[in-house]
Formats: C-alpha cells, sequence, structure tokens
C-alpha cells in the first residue's frame, strides 16, 4: 500500500513539474518575442540617428530634413516613454526636425544631441 501511494505521489509530482516546465517555457518565448521586438525598433533608431548625424556633419540639413530618417528621429524624439534627453534639448530636436520658422540653425548642437541620443 505505501508502495502504491509513493509511486502516485511521483506521478503527481512529475505532472505538476513538466506543467510548470511547460509554463516556464511560455513565458520564456513571450519575453523572447518582445525583447526581438524592442531590440529591432532599437536598431531601426540607432540607425536613424547614425545616418542623422552623418548627414549633419557633413552639411546636408536642408535634404536631411525631406528624408524618411527625420521622420523616424522625429517619431523618436516624440516617444514620451524616452528619457534619453533633457526636455530642453528634445524640443530643439523637433523644432529643427520641423522646420519651425523659430529655430535658428544649430547643426552643431543638434549634432550633440543626437550623439548624447545614440550614447545612451
Amino acid at each position: 500500500a505505501q508502495t502504491k501511494e509513493d509511486l502516485k505521489s511521483a506521478q503527481d509530482d512529475r505532472t505538476s513539474a513538466k506543467k510548470a516546465m511547460a509554463e516556464a517555457t511560455a513565458l520564456r518565448e513571450k519575453e523572447a518575442a518582445s525583447f526581438a521586438a524592442e531590440k529591432a525598433e532599437a536598431d531601426t533608431n540607432i540607425a536613424a540617428m547614425d545616418k542623422a548625424i552623418k548627414a549633419l556633419e557633413r552639411g546636408m540639413a536642408g535634404s536631411f530634413l525631406q528624408s524618411a530618417t527625420a521622420s523616424v528621429l522625429k517619431q523618436l524624439a516624440q516617444s514620451s516613454d524616452q528619457d534619453l534627453i533633457g526636455e530642453a534639448d528634445r524640443q530643439d530636436l523637433l523644432a529643427f526636425l520641423s522646420g519651425d520658422a523659430k529655430y535658428a540653425p544649430q547643426s552643431g548642437q543638434i549634432v550633440g544631441i543626437l550623439k548624447q541620443m545614440h550614447e545612451t
């Protein structure tokens, strides 16, 4: 009788362990998919910053503002969940990317802001 109880207990423990393993595996797969999506977005943003920095350093600010890279960069700067730069720098960057008439050309400062964002 004791052997049957021990066997039943071992079978129950094994079933519970298999269930826990399946749940843990599903959780890891979900987290891996979430990480992959976040990494892809971060890689896109980093590439956009690289292109923006290079274009601005070459003095192509006017044509850069027309590019898709500028649009991606603007979306990144507007993103409320980004704490990469201070609010004043964010506003300067957005004014520059918007082609705002109030913006006085300061591409050196913008390049500095972008480099700071890139490093963070």
